[in-house]
C-alpha cells in the first residue's frame, strides 16, 4: 500500500512538472507551507488574518476553539521547521496572541482597577512588532542585495589618503559684534606719535644759578665745577649744556670772561675785572675787549 501511494505520488509529481514550462524560474520547495491556513469552528482562512479580524473585533474569538488550532499550527511546525524556521517562529507568535486574547476574553475582568492593556492594545502591539519585523527583515535583504566587496568588486591595492577637510564656523553674540566694530574703527584713526618729553636742567635755571654763585668765584674756575650735576631728574649731558649756553650769554654781556687752552680742553671763567690782558703762554681770553 505504501509503495504504491508514493508511486502515484511520482506519477502525480511528474505529470504537474511535464505540464510547466521551463523557462518559469524554479518553485520553491517552501511554497507549500508560507502561509498557514487554519479550519476551525467559526473560520476558516490564513493565521494573520484570523488576528487582524480578532484585533478590529469582527471574529467573535468565544466561538474559535482553541484546541484545533494547537493541532493545525503544530502540524504546520513539523512541515515548515526544515526549511522556514522564521515563518514559524512568526506564527508561533500570532497564534500564542491568539490563545491570549482568547483567554482575555474568558476570564472576568479584574475589579481591582489595575491598568492592564485590553485586548484590542495587546493585538495592536502585535501587529506593530510584526510590522517592525517584516520591517528589518526587508532592510536585511537589501543589504544583502547590494554590491559586496570581494563578490561582486575588489578595492583597489592601493588605496588613497584620507582627506580631511576642516571648516571654521563663526558663533557670535551681539557683544561680540559691537566689539569687533569698535575695535575696527579705532584701528583707522590717526595716530601721532608723541612720546612724553626727555627731562632737561633748562637755560633759566642755569642762568639764576650762575648769577647768584657769580661773585663768589675767586679766580679762574672749570665749568663742570659749577655746573649743579646732582639736580634731581635731568641728565649730565643737559645740565653741561644749559650751564655752557649761560656763561656765553654771560661772556656776551661783559659779566665774566672765559679762556680754554686748546682744543676740547677744559672751560674755565672768571668775573670780569675791568680790561684784562693777554694770558701767560699768548692765549687770550675769551670776551669782549675793550679799545680797539
Amino acid at each position: 500500500m505504501d509503495t504504491a501511494a508514493c508511486t502515484k505520488d511520482e506519477d502525480r509529481a511528474i505529470e504537474i512538472d511535464a505540464d510547466e514550462d521551463f523557462d518559469l524560474p524554479v518553485r520553491s520547495l517552501v511554497a507549500d507551507v508560507d502561509e498557514l491556513i487554519v479550519n476551525i469552528d467559526g473560520y476558516q482562512g490564513p493565521l494573520d488574518l484570523l488576528l487582524e479580524l480578532a484585533r478590529s473585533q469582527k471574529v467573535d474569538l468565544r466561538r474559535v476553539s482553541i484546541l484545533p488550532l494547537v493541532e493545525q499550527y503544530l502540524a504546520f511546525v513539523e512541515a515548515a521547521k526544515a526549511l522556514r524556521l522564521d515563518l514559524a517562529a512568526d506564527y508561533l507568535v500570532m497564534a500564542s496572541w491568539l490563545a491570549f486574547l482568547k483567554t482575555k476574553l474568558l476570564l472576568p475582568k479584574s475589579e481591582t482597577g489595575d491598568d492592564e492593556p485590553t485586548a484590542d492594545e495587546m493585538a495592536a502591539r502585535l501587529a506593530f512588532q510584526l510590522q517592525r519585523l517584516e520591517a528589518m527583515r526587508r532592510a536585511v535583504s537589501e543589504l544583502f542585495a547590494r554590491p559586496q566587496e570581494g563578490v561582486d568588486f575588489v578595492a583597489r591595492g592601493e588605496p588613497e589618503g584620507r582627506k580631511i577637510e576642516r571648516r571654521k564656523e563663526w558663533r557670535a553674540d551681539l557683544f561680540d559684534l559691537l566689539k569687533a566694530y569698535t575695535t575696527q574703527r579705532i584701528g583707522n584713526l590717526q595716530r601721532t606719535y608723541s612720546p612724553p618729553p626727555p627731562p632737561v636742567f633748562s637755560i633759566e635755571e642755569a642762568r639764576a644759578r650762575l648769577a647768584r654763585i657769580l661773585g663768589d668765584i675767586p679766580d679762574w674756575t672749570d665749568l663742570r665745577v659749577l655746573a649743579p650735576f646732582q639736580t634731581e631728574g635731568a641728565p649730565r649731558a643737559s645740565v653741561l649744556a644749559s650751564a655752557f649756553n649761560a656763561i656765553l650769554e654771560f661772556a656776551k654781556d661783559g659779566r665774566i670772561e672765559l679762556r680754554q687752552l686748546g682744543h676740547y680742553e677744559p672751560l674755565f671763567l672768571r668775573p670780569r675785572r675791568g680790561e684784562t690782558p693777554g694770558i701767560d703762554g699768548g692765549i687770550s681770553p675769551i670776551g669782549p675787549r675793550q679799545g680797539g
